[in-house]
């Protein structure tokens, strides 16, 4: 009677198997969609509504935000504003902080000289560990201390739903999940921080494609070169009544091309290596409600900016030590940094860049934010990170004497956009998955990427357009 049974329950699993793999791939949303129209038939029948006016308002809002026609644009409207009120905060703050901690360095360094200890150990703790950490808490602590509060109060006020709902058809054609625009929301605040927003994906499939792209959103430690360069080489041209538009404007569009990588890259992986449908995204858009302020403050500021904070420094530290001996140790009187930099040249030409712009993004995998002042540290041959003020002094140095193009701010963009999650990331992604084949795969992918966009961007615009 057993084996009868066993037997029949296998053959009963069987035909499931076949008709699951008959039914269209629209079958999980019409049953939902069934479903809820059973319920709201019910309630009509059972429930007698005597008028909610907050329902209706919602209900008027979601109109309006959830358009086929506006919920989009007024999506990126919103970025936008995030991302100036972000870009714009953080300038003061930053510049304070920097002004503060380069101050107390230059008093510790001078201690030191006094009590005789030996310049290699000076330059070595203040100029190196020291100023590592020093220019990564300054340039990322006052960015996030923005971004992650404005995200967190357009989550606690119901808006990030409609987001996943405006971009889930677009994630479902790439084989991905909708919430997949919640997790790319925060990595433009951090990367590591997206990552770990990927945990609102249920899918184990569909949360590791999120985890693999996440990288193709620029994070705030990206953003100083992004900006630089867009100042520099874009908004340059432009009057200046308009030029700081024009810069804004081109780091939307590059954004654009991050999330266009997402959703190409997403497409592969659901077809390649994490094959399979993108499952069924049920979504009950929450009552606009509103925010909670100790709740917004502790969210953002205790759980998510001190948290990938305290990353960053584990991981920056190492890095200033190592940019520090690059450019101090000089066998022949030559330092390793412009060693290594004259070694890279060759790719860097091929990829419509240079060396040192290898050797600086070589050195900054432990953090982003430390990319623009190794660069003028080598092109400039001093013994520490440095920064130039002026716009003008920061063309010249870069155009007059080193060369650079359009082709090369172009390149460096991309480059940018699509290089190897910083180590903090990289250190998530690994917590997150416990998987050291899926964790090299997040690192390497993009990297991949970055170099053959790059070399083809170059070889075009040099056969076309004589760079």
């Amino acid at each position: 009677m057993s084996e009868s049974l066993a037997v029949t329950t296998g053959d009963i699993v069987r035909e499931a198997a076949a008709l699951r793999r008959s039914l269209d791939a629209g079958f999980r949303e019409e049953v939902v969609t069934s479903l809820y129209g059973e319920v709201e038939r019910i309630t009509r029948r059972a429930v007698q509504n005597s008028g909610s006016g907050p329902l209706e308002l919602d209900q008027r809002i979601d109109r309006i935000v959830t358009s086929r026609l506006l919920g989009l644009p007024l999506m990126l409207g919103i970025l936008a504003v995030v991302f100036w009120l972000t870009i714009v905060g953080a300038n003061v703050p930053s510049q304070m902080l920097a002004s503060a901690f380069f101050w107390f360095e230059d008093l510790a360094a001078g201690w030191f000289t006094q009590l005789g200890v030996p310049w290699w150990i000076t330059g070595f703790v203040w100029h190196g560990v020291y100023r590592g950490l020093a220019w990564v808490i300054s340039v990322m602590l006052p960015p996030m201390a923005i971004f992650f509060p404005l995200f967190t109060i357009l989550e606690d006020l119901g808006y990030l739903p409609r987001v996943a709902f405006n971009l889930d058809y677009l994630f479902k054609r790439a084989g991905a999940h909708g919430k997949q625009a919640l997790s790319m929301a925060m990595g433009f605040g951090c990367n590591a921080a997206g990552v770990i927003a990927t945990r609102v994906i249920d899918s184990p499939r569909e949360r590791l494609v999120a985890i693999l792209t996440n990288n193709f959103v620029p994070c705030n430690g990206r953003f100083p070169t992004l900006i630089m360069l867009a100042t520099v080489f874009v908004a340059a041209s432009f009057s200046p009544a308009v030029a700081a538009l024009v810069a804004a404007g081109s780091v939307v569009a590059i954004v654009l091309v991050g999330v266009m990588f997402t959703l190409v890259v997403s497409w592969v992986l659901s077809r390649t290596v994490l094959r399979g449908e993108a499952s069924a995204f049920t979504l009950e858009l929450p009552p606009y409600r509103r925010p909670a302020v100790a709740r917004i403050l502790y969210t953002s500021l205790i759980d998510r900016t001190l948290f990938v904070l305290w990353r960053a420094i584990v991981t920056a530290a190492p890095a200033g030590a190592v940019i520090w001996l690059l450019a101090n140790i000089s066998p022949g009187g030559v330092s390793l940094a412009t060693r290594t930099a004259t070694f890279l040249d060759p790719l860097g030409s091929a990829m419509g860049l240079d060396g040192v712009i290898l050797l600086a993004y070589i050195i900054a995998i432990p953090a982003n934010e430390i990319v623009v002042p190794t660069m003028l540290m080598v092109y400039m041959s001093q013994g520490m990170m440095t920064e130039l003020v002026s716009l003008d002094g920061l063309r010249t140095l870069l155009v007059d004497e080193h060369g650079w193009t359009l082709l090369t701010a172009v390149n460096l963009m991309l480059f940018s956009l699509l290089h190897n999650p910083c180590a903090t990331t990289i250190i998530t992604i690994y917590k997150e998955t416990l998987s050291a084949k899926w964790t090299a795969i997040g690192a390497l992918m993009p990297l991949a990427l970055g170099f053959v966009v790059t070399l083809l961007t170059a070889a075009v615009a040099r056969a076309f357009f004589g760079f």
